[in-house]
């Protein structure tokens, strides 16, 4: 599993550290340090994991395109645990991937019967929301034009984390979208439930905290790992799945929030190339949430057809 050159992902200008796939811009400081020498640890312990699995029978392996998934995504941390191989021309993997940090995405015909993501072509906010109240039956967007009291602004590209509360109603500003404020606060603290799904079905739930007056940031005061059926219902997790098709998501993480008041859940983001496990996740944790996404994997790859 070649990881070489990084850099090209990047480009530095004085303070800050921009992705170019998706224009997110990174504070060069000592959070971001920090978080850098904590993933640094599971990419060692991964590394070591690909070295023994060198000895056992090869597994499978998988095309991605038009980008190969970098060692700070979670596919990657769950293929190299598991013995999944990233091929190197489609000939000689036994199934492909949609692999695009790009908001809107334009996948070529897939090369294989077995691929995956390629129906994942919009993860706008606009398009995750529509989604959402056509498989859930109730809205998030809001009209800022027409609607009262305090809600939530945010760009639509992928990745940016540049979310703000606003106080409707409000002009509408171009390339924007407005939603419901989720009641997602417990003792002073905004609770995420990110939830991995392979095949249209959650593997683990990362209970994300973080800090209310920090909401909308990147970075994690404590995170936990879960069993799905320990936060959603049965029916929950029916129309999660259903959610997951109707995006065309066979891999992927979904932000989920649940509002407090009327126990409500509401889907605010779809991440089809999602990095992970957390930073903040203990580390054992993330050894079995890694373990436990590549086994899902290598099942989705070898026995279940989209």
């Amino acid at each position: 599993m070649s990881d070489t050159l990084w850099t090209s992902d990047f480009s530095v200008r004085g303070r800050t550290v921009r992705v170019k796939k998706t224009g997110a811009v990174i504070p060069l400081d000592k959070a971001l340090a920090s978080e850098a020498a904590n993933w640094f640890s599971l990419y060692l312990a991964i590394r070591a994991k690909t070295a023994l699995n060198r000895l056992l029978p090869r597994g499978p392996a998988v095309w991605f395109a038009p980008d190969r998934p970098r060692p700070w995504y979670l596919i990657w941390a769950a293929a190299a645990w598991n013995g999944v191989r990233i091929a190197r021309s489609p000939d000689e993997a036994q199934a492909s991937f949609f692999f695009d940090d790009a908001t809107h995405g334009h996948p070529a015909a897939p090369p294989h019967q077995h691929a995956f993501n390629y129906a994942c072509t919009d993860i706008s906010k606009s398009r995750v929301a529509e989604v959402f109240e056509a498989c859930f039956g109730y809205p998030l967007t809001l009209d800022p034009e027409q609607g009262v009291g305090l809600a939530v602004e945010k760009g639509e590209a992928n990745g940016v984390h540049d979310g703000r509360l606003v106080w409707l109603p409000t002009r509408k500003r171009p390339g924007r979208t407005y939603q419901r404020l989720v009641d997602n606060v417990e003792d002073g603290m905004a609770v995420d439930l990110r939830t991995p799904f392979v095949g249209g079905k959650p593997v683990v739930v990362f209970i994300k905290r973080r800090p209310v007056e920090d909401r909308f940031a990147n970075h994690n005061a404590a995170v936990a790992m879960v069993e799905p059926r320990e936060v959603f219902s049965e029916d929950e997790i029916a129309r999660l799945g259903v959610f997951c098709r109707a995006m065309g998501l066979d891999w992927g993480g979904l932000d989920i929030l649940r509002d407090r008041p009327t126990g409500r859940l509401y889907v605010v983001d779809v991440n089809k190339t999602d990095m992970g496990p957390p930073i903040a996740l203990p580390f054992p944790a993330k050894l079995k949430a890694v373990d436990r996404m590549g086994r899902a994997l290598r099942v989705l790859i070898t026995e279940q057809a989209p």
